[in-house]
């Protein structure tokens, strides 16, 4: 039979038809026999931090649900940098998980020169697990009681109210900061190295304020010694009612929300990730895991993959624009 260009082209789209067919086959297979060894999630902080703690439940629950091992391997160090690019260079296969937080994907790109991976582009989102609520705190001995207060004091005192902060590119700075542009103040940052040694700054004296995360703070605001003045959440924090979001004072982009999630390198089967994604979300309606996360100071999401890339996508413009607003660098 003489090949005519009708003839050429049907072969062609038959071909293409058939690797598009066969290829597809292959991942669903794949997808299919996974997972068949165990899985690694990768913490990009040291032991014991909340992200840990959260990740070790959240991973004793994926392999109760998969069916086989899901081991936490803490890769700390460079405020999340190392953990996260030996994930980004990972095999992109479904066996190399990173839980991250906003420092790692939404922040640390602008606060240093140069990271070697780019947080946006490198991975695929999995699942957003939890949101973590921040607030204002003072020391009790603090005339402050609201933000009023805080706002007229600091403009008598220009540059002169300190903040604690866990250190550079740490949400305690970047909330500070987002405030003050605002508010049109000053202030002067603290850094510590940890949230812990910062909020002991603020209960000895050494400093005026603090945006803490709620877990670090409620103990010492239950006995006393702190001063919640307001939450920087969408809502009022369900452990404090009484207590104003910035929102309802007349400051609507000051909200401030950790959040840790699931991500894996790119390039991973899109039904791996659906797998991974679908047994993430039915884990957060676990009443043990939500309760854990609910010590912790968090808020159970369980939302998907595109939602949670559009939660990094937001984050990473809101701080670009306080970081490079307020001249921020890691030094």
């Amino acid at each position: 039979m003489i090949a005519t260009p009708l003839t050429r082209r049907l072969t062609r789209a038959f071909l293409c038809a058939t690797i598009l067919t066969t290829g597809m086959n292959v991942t669903l297979a794949y997808a299919d026999d996974y997972p068949s060894r165990p899985i690694r999630l990768v913490v990009a902080q040291a032991p014991g931090s909340g992200v840990d703690l959260v990740a070790r439940k959240v991973a004793q629950k994926m392999t109760e649900g998969l069916g086989t091992s899901v081991y936490v391997e803490n890769r700390p160090g460079a405020n999340g940098i190392i953990g996260t690019d030996y994930v980004a260079k990972a095999k992109p296969d479904g066996y190399t998980i990173l839980a991250v937080v906003p420092s790692t994907m939404s922040v640390n790109q602008f606060m240093y020169d140069h990271i070697p991976y780019d947080p946006l582009k490198d991975f695929t989102a999995v699942a957003q697990t939890h949101i973590i609520l921040f607030g204002l705190v003072v020391n009790a001995a603090s005339p402050v009681k609201t933000v009023a207060d805080l706002i007229k004091l600091a403009k008598t005192k220009p540059g002169g109210l300190n903040y604690s902060s866990g250190g550079v590119g740490n949400l305690n700075q970047l909330g500070a900061e987002l405030f003050s542009a605002k508010a049109h103040i000053k202030m002067q940052q603290v850094p510590n190295r940890g949230e812990a040694p910062a909020i002991i700054d603020l209960v000895s004296g050494q400093t005026d304020l603090m945006f803490s995360t709620l877990p670090t703070a409620a103990p010492l605001i239950a006995s006393g010694q702190l001063r919640l003045i307001a939450t920087l959440g969408t809502r009022r924090a369900t452990s404090y009612p009484d207590v104003p979001t910035f929102v309802e004072l007349g400051y609507p982009s000051v909200v401030v929300e950790g959040w840790e999630g699931l991500v894996v390198p790119k390039n991973t089967p899109p039904a791996i990730v659906m797998k991974l994604q679908q047994e993430v979300i039915k884990d957060l309606k676990d009443p043990d895991l939500r309760k854990t996360i609910a010590e912790l100071g968090g808020e159970p999401v369980g939302s998907g993959s595109q939602a949670f890339a559009q939660v990094m996508q937001d984050d990473a413009k809101k701080w670009q624009g306080v970081i490079q607003g307020a001249g921020l660098k890691a030094q």
